[in-house]
């Protein structure tokens, strides 16, 4: 006797009321694109359009370049003189190599945020590009929104919200699309209660569909892939976001008038702004990307021009641009080096490029919104994705065809994860120089020092060298500051000078203390990468960031003896060492601490009660569809009380829903291992909670796309 001949699978459950009796696909008509895999290297094609960078870019690019140059010359030169006063030992040669790519580093990013600082400040009688207002877009533009294991109510929240504002600023111009990836049965059908309500009540002016993948291949990649093929057809441009994304009607507009009235334009991204942050770390980095953020972004978009990046979500697409150039190769090898492309956003705008097309950030853009990561583990979990992602990316450097801002962006995305490791050996090699100090010839010091006593070493020079290089490390953060400072508007969204300025101090003294964590966190995410371990795809949390303070501890006791060896080292070679050292051992030695406060939400509101760390989203300036989207935030929110078999036998209209989202057929089990097994455990199984003990979440997720099974549940619920 099968599953669906066999009764009580439903006995004892209380009756589920069934939703609305809805039977049609939640999809259109497919409207087939062709979207060939690319290989690594290829031919640069011409510009579509004939389109040239601006004056202003090239200047922009001349005043990067030189200024790093010029500051990596002078630093490396003054490390040098506080090195080479007798002679450069082969350990000091290290140790200024090091440096010199570390301060390279600092110099590049300080250059950039300089570029936006004068680009913010500059008087400007005229816009480089003015919107183009007026009139609707002609052009029609899916809004997708990928999702994978995330809790549907939240994300559908900021979905109904978009949907219905683009039915009324822009009817039958925009559709949007859910894309799910979900790997876990019962968040299937969970999402599944949740978008079957968003889907029957979207406004036909802007309808709202959803589909689920069963494999999730190539993961977001994929995701998007999959759509384009399918879809990309029926739509000339597309807008991507992420599930914690949100962006205004009008800005979502604005953007498909500015992608259809250039047509050599392949991609145009916007700086998303966090919003939403409620623990210590969320809001640090909340108003670092809002009092900062808008001068990195403005120099990021000064020297990129038409040359620019692609940051994953809240960009617009060329549809038909993106098919013909943008799918990922496939790289040889294993992970996680080879195999599918992790970080595919920085490959997609590279590929864009190569093929003709104008990838552009406009940082004017208001009215895009993301989440930060709610703890540091969040960010460490997510880092450890891109950083294999990025590394990836050294296989692209030398690719054929690629422009040399795109090289750049690649470059930049590696060095965001190896300049940790080298930050640390460059920390190592200076404890080693100093120990041999210690036990070198007398005639190699003149006296103790505040700085670490090298076998030769000036010691003016290096505090003079020390306050330099920090100068540049901080010069981002006083340049925000300064802007906010000069426009009484803003200033007052972030609550007024005093508060802002403390702000800036708070997050500053926090992010000194939190970097040493970070050093050796992703330090050793590069050490597993390059030994060969994969990094899986975790989903993301959102929103609850909370770490219990023995399990901090115990995460970080690594660290937190690091820090104080490092401290008890530097003490013993030199007490003045531990000074220098302080920022970097008293950082690994609160690591616990660190960890703990940072998923605090508590902590993050007596910070907001005081005043500090305020962002204008805080305030009366709040964009409305920030409200709205929190007016509806959670609403949908439908734990499952059952597992999922279970929630489809006692809900007949939630049953149809799922049927109707199926391809049409049975699925074969002669060509699905899963699904095979899927059935077999179900011929055996004496009822539901039996099979669904057996099943593994692949197999559960074959058997709920098994048109066959799925409706013989309902045999099974009236047999009970």
């Amino acid at each position: 006797m099968s599953l669906s001949e066999r009764p009580g699978s439903t006995v004892g459950r209380p009756r589920v009321e069934p939703h609305a009796p809805v039977t049609a696909p939640a999809l259109p008509p497919e409207q087939r694109l062709d979207m060939p895999r690319q290989a690594v290297d290829g031919t640069r094609a011409p510009r579509v359009g004939g389109w040239r960078n601006t004056l202003s870019v090239f200047l922009a690019r001349i005043l990067v370049a030189a200024g790093s140059v010029a500051l990596t010359a002078f630093g490396v030169h003054e490390m040098y003189r506080v090195l080479a006063t007798d002679g450069v030992t082969s350990l000091q040669w290290l140790f200024l190599a090091l440096f010199a790519v570390n301060f390279t580093w600092i110099s590049f990013a300080g250059c950039q945020a300089v570029v936006g600082f004068i680009a913010l400040l500059a008087p400007a009688p005229r816009r480089l590009r003015r919107p183009v207002g007026g009139a609707l877009p002609g052009i029609r533009t899916a809004v997708l929104f990928p999702v994978y294991c995330e809790r549907p109510g939240r994300v559908a929240a900021s979905i109904g919200a978009i949907a219905r504002g683009l039915a009324a600023v822009a009817p039958d111009r925009f559709a949007v699309f859910v894309l799910s990836d979900t790997n876990r049965p019962d968040a299937w059908v969970e999402e599944e209660v949740v978008y079957s309500g968003l889907v029957r009540e979207s406004d036909p002016r802007c309808p709202v569909y959803y589909r689920h993948r069963r494999r999730n291949t190539e993961r977001k990649a994929g995701n998007i892939a999959d759509w384009v093929m399918r879809w990309g057809g029926g739509y000339e441009a597309m807008a991507v976001l992420d599930a914690d994304s949100v962006m205004a009607p009008e800005t979502l507009v604005e953007m498909a008038r500015r992608i259809e009235s250039d047509p050599g334009l392949g991609l145009l991204q916007t700086a998303p702004a966090v919003w939403r942050a409620e623990s210590l770390y969320g809001r640090m980095q909340q108003f670092a990307n809002r009092c900062y953020g808008p001068v990195v972004t403005r120099g990021l978009a000064a020297w990129h021009g038409r040359d620019g990046n692609f940051w994953g979500h809240n960009a617009i697409i060329r549809t038909c641009a993106f098919a013909a150039a943008a799918r990922l190769p496939e790289l040889r090898g294993r992970p996680p080096f080879g195999g599918h492309v992790l970080s595919h956003d920085f490959i997609e705008a590279a590929l864009l490029r190569r093929a003709g097309y104008g990838i552009r950030l406009d940082a004017d853009l208001a009215g895009s919104f993301e989440e930060a990561p709610p703890a540091l583990q969040d960010v460490i979990v997510r880092d450890r994705r891109w950083c294999q992602g990025n590394l990836q990316h050294a296989r692209f450097l030398l690719a054929q065809g690629l422009v040399l801002p795109s090289r750049l962006h690649l470059l930049s995305g590696i060095m965001a994860y190896l300049s940790s490791p080298l930050w640390l050996m460059l920390v190592v090699v200076g404890l080693v120089l100093a120990a041999q100090a210690l036990v070198g010839q007398p005639g190699y010091f003149a006296g103790p020092s505040l700085f670490p006593v090298w076998p030769v070493f000036d010691s003016e020079r290096a505090v003079e060298l020390f306050l330099f290089s920090t100068a540049i490390l901080l010069a981002p953060k006083a340049m925000g500051v300064v802007v906010v400072l000069l426009d009484a508007r803003q200033r007052r969204t972030f609550g007024g000078s005093f508060r802002l300025i403390g702000g800036a101090l708070a997050e500053t003294v926090l992010s000194a203390l939190y970097a040493p964590v970070m050093m050796i966190a992703q330090s050793r995410l590069v050490a597993e990468v390059l030994s060969g371990r994969d990094s899986g795809w975790k989903p993301q949390r959102r929103d609850d960031g909370r770490v219990p303070f023995a399990a901090a501890l115990k995460a970080h006791r690594l660290q937190i003896a690091a820090g104080a060896g490092l401290g008890a080292l530097a003490f013993q070679l030199n007490p003045d060492l531990l000074l220098w050292l302080a920022p970097v051992s008293g950082g690994l030695i609160s690591a616990g601490v660190l960890e703990w406060a940072s998923g605090s939400a508590r902590l993050g509101s007596a910070l907001r009660r005081a005043g500090l760390l305020l962002t204008p989203e805080e305030g009366p300036a709040r964009p409305a569809i920030l409200t709205e989207v929190e007016r509806h935030a959670g609403f949908r929110e439908n734990f499952p009380a059952a597992p999922a078999l279970q929630r489809l036998a006692d809900d007949a209209a939630l049953r149809q829903w799922h049927l109707a989202q199926l391809p049409g057929g049975a699925v074969d089990p002669a060509f699905d291992a899963e699904a095979l097994v899927a059935r077999a455990k179900a011929e055996l199984a004496g009822d539901l909670t039996a099979l669904q003990h057996w099943l593994t979440p692949s197999e559960a997720i074959a058997l709920l796309h098994d048109t066959e099974r799925v409706a013989g549940l309902q045999t099974a619920r009236r047999a009970a």
